[in-house]
């Protein structure tokens, strides 16, 4: 695939990119040597390649979400600079 100046330049407003015009061309020629050897990648055969999720064998490292003992309130609020009612105040932010 042929990738024009003005492709790059397009691609760079996108990525909000400031690319010098004498950059420009040489950034064409790479971007086209990049998705030419994409390009080559359909010609490897895989049909014998099972699809994978991950390169690595993973397992699950989360515990059991088992129920546990919650703290209470007023250990929840011990540290509170200030509570009100059993619940913490905090400043105004909403006029």
């Amino acid at each position: 695939m042929k990738i024009t100046a003005d492709d790059v330049r397009h691609v760079a407003e996108l990525a909000r990119l400031e690319i010098d015009d004498g950059d420009i061309d040489r950034f064409a020629r790479h971007l086209g040597s990049i998705l030419e050897y994409v390009e080559s990648l359909k010609s490897v055969d895989t049909s014998n390649v099972l699809p994978t999720a991950h390169a690595v064998l993973t397992r699950n490292a989360f515990r059991p979400d088992d129920a546990q003992p919650s703290i209470d309130p007023g250990g929840a609020l011990g540290n509170a600079p200030e509570t009100e009612d059993g619940y913490f105040v905090v400043p105004k932010i909403i006029e």
